[in-house]
């Protein structure tokens, strides 16, 4: 089952993509991404998650590309 939680003390996003067993983890700018054994994305941690949010929306509204740190 999906799941979206956001841990507001610590301001992070979890985002569930998958109940595969986290084997590792890499981190990729604002993100943590955990994967299982066989590579499939399990967990997607986003770090100063209302920054993040904002951002992408801005960049939504005014349809443009922006890179993610």
């Amino acid at each position: 089952m999906r799941k979206i939680k956001y841990s507001k003390d610590v301001d992070i996003l979890l985002i569930e993509l998958s109940d595969k067993q986290i084997d590792y983890a890499e981190e990729e700018g604002q993100m943590i991404i955990h994967f299982s054994k066989d590579g499939t994305p399990v967990l997607l941690e986003i770090l100063d998650a209302k920054d993040f949010i904002l951002n992408s929306l801005s960049s939504v509204v005014k349809e443009k590309e922006v890179a993610i740190p």
